[in-house]
């Protein structure tokens, strides 16, 4: 169901880390308790746009 990866594509799509989906996704990681061949990229995807500047994290109000 990949469902890290989903959530990693939402961040990209709005191109924000928004603390919902930061949350969301350390939810899935802790529920599940591994992460696959898929999400992992899709994390990494993520934190090289974060680097890069292409993704901003909205912090918490």
């Amino acid at each position: 169901t990949h469902a890290i990866r989903k959530l990693v594509e939402k961040a990209l799509y709005i191109k924000r880390l928004t603390p919902d989906i930061e949350n969301e996704i350390n939810y899935e990681l802790t529920r599940v308790g591994y992460i696959s061949d898929v999400d992992f990229e899709a994390l990494e995807l993520l934190m090289d746009e974060m680097d890069a500047g292409r993704i901003q994290l909205v912090p918490s109000s």
